[in-house]
């Protein structure tokens, strides 16, 4: 089975041209397209869902930097240790405690400059990371890119809770 790089002809590599692959995947939607199969046989119209659900999943994961970052990560024999791998560094650790005694903060105080504040810093963080997970992964460093990769998603399920903490402001 192909990667999803493959699937789009798209270089196996972080960054990519992202209108390179919004048209390749539209090719590929096109090709698989339901109204193309109407008057096929089930099995047919079954592997043209399965081909579309296919670059669905392949489009939102090459989309999303931190996903197709994770994914690199994995193509190349990484895994992520998502669930048994919670090791961060210690900088990374304090840095994340400040933030939370700062999210804290704010909702207690219904602070919406407080929160602004630590949105920011947190699409700073997460840019940086980026930034670095990109650096690694084009220098073949999969095992260091995996642990950015890991400290991308404590920051992406953060930044999760600091925007659910704006719904909870008054108006």
């Amino acid at each position: 089975m192909q990667n999803h790089f493959a699937l789009f002809h798209l270089p196996q590599q972080f960054d990519i041209d992202a209108k390179a692959l919004d048209a390749a995947y539209h090719e590929v939607q096109n090709q698989v397209h339901p109204d193309k199969f109407a008057s096929a046989s089930d099995a047919e119209k079954r592997v043209a869902m399965q081909w579309a659900t296919r670059a669905n999943e392949a489009y939102k994961t090459l989309k999303n930097p931190y996903k197709r970052a994770a994914y690199l990560c994995e193509l190349n024999g990484v895994d992520l240790q998502t669930e048994s791998n919670t090791a961060m560094p210690v900088d990374f650790l304090m840095q994340q405690m400040e933030w939370r005694e700062a999210l804290d903060d704010a909702r207690g105080q219904k602070d919406r400059a407080g929160l602004e504040t630590l949105e920011s810093d947190l699409r700073g963080a997460r840019k940086e990371t980026l930034a670095q997970v990109g650096g690694l992964l084009d220098a073949q460093d999969f095992t260091q890119a995996a642990e950015k990769v890991r400290q991308l998603m404590f920051l992406e399920r953060f930044a999760d809770e600091v925007a659910n903490a704006f719904e909870l402001l008054p108006d």
